[in-house]
């Protein structure tokens, strides 16, 4: 099918989301400088990224019809095959965005390349355009990435590009009942993180550092770090702190999922319970007493186009 239109998704930027919560840019600016802060910065960043969300929307209007939709939509917006999508911003949004349009071509750009990594970001505002052409031609390479997927007993379902966090709203200890491998047990802990292949490097990562630095504080150890090596057909979850207790044990603390291989997650928390996706807490299911979390690799796949 061809495509006739792009949808170019951004985020406010730190400065638009200032003005907001201050009505006014004068506000915003006594605010950041009295806390010290440089809100000379704050302007430069949006500056720059206007100016390449600009480039942006002009060279696509020279080959496509377009229109900008802001993060906060991607929810309710209709998405569908005959649109190519721009993302104009940083990793988060191309994992978030992706979530909503599946397999629909990704053409990640990033807005400002001095101030941002971009690990999902092959493109800038000067060269995404070729990316653009190879789409409409049909001809262009990509990588397929799979989400996890937290489904619950009564069919509500959460995706995610990055990882999931199963476990409380607040600083309280999730319980919950865990099952994996055939082995079930009771769990008491600060919560359960399931990464996938594009999040590894990310939360997950940070749960490896925490136990390479104990390890190494207890027992002087000088060895190699290793981290998980996921395959895009994997996720792999971790129990953040289990608590071991007389009810509670803390045999199952990690492992790896597979299209035959779930983990089920049955909660006992009354009413502080959860499931979020990709670090955003808005983006979420609630997750309580009697409520039983499936999770899996989802069926839908992210396209995202590569350089």
């Amino acid at each position: 099918m061809s495509v006739e239109y792009a949808i170019i998704i951004k985020n406010k930027t730190r400065l638009e989301t200032l003005i907001e919560r201050f009505n006014t840019k004068a506000q915003a600016k006594f605010y950041i400088e009295r806390s010290g802060g440089d809100f000379n910065d704050y302007e430069k960043e949006h500056e720059i990224f206007h100016n390449s969300l600009s480039r942006v929307q002009r060279d696509l209007s020279t080959v496509l019809k377009n229109k900008i939709v802001e993060r906060s939509f991607l929810p309710s917006f209709i998405f569908n095959e005959k649109q190519v999508i721009v993302t104009v911003g940083q990793d988060g949004l191309v994992a978030n965005t992706a979530k909503y349009v599946k397999q629909i071509p990704i053409v990640a750009v990033n807005p400002d390349q001095e101030r941002f990594d971009g690990i999902l970001l092959p493109f800038h505002s000067g060269n995404f355009l070729g990316a653009i052409d190879s789409v409409l031609a049909n001809n262009y390479n990509s990588k397929i990435a799979s989400f996890a997927e937290a489904k619950l007993n009564d069919g509500q379902r959460l995706l995610a590009f990055n990882d999931l966090f199963i476990g409380a709203t607040s600083h309280v200890s999730a319980r919950y009942q865990i099952s994996y491998n055939n082995k079930t047990e009771e769990q008491s802990s600060s919560g359960i993180i399931v990464s996938t292949q594009a999040g590894s490097t990310g939360w997950l990562s940070s749960v490896f550092n925490m136990s390479f630095g104990i390890q190494k504080f207890m027992e002087k150890d000088k060895s190699k770090k290793k981290y998980a090596k996921l395959k895009d057909n994997q996720l792999m979850f971790a129990v953040r702190e289990p608590f071991a207790s007389k009810k509670t044990k803390v045999e199952t603390a990690a492992g790896l999922i597979t299209g035959q291989s779930k983990l089920v997650i049955q909660s006992f928390m009354p009413t502080n319970g959860l499931i979020f996706s990709d670090g955003i807490e808005s983006d979420f299911l609630k997750f309580n007493s009697g409520a039983i979390a499936t999770i899996g690799i989802a069926e839908e796949k992210a396209n995202l186009v590569l350089a």
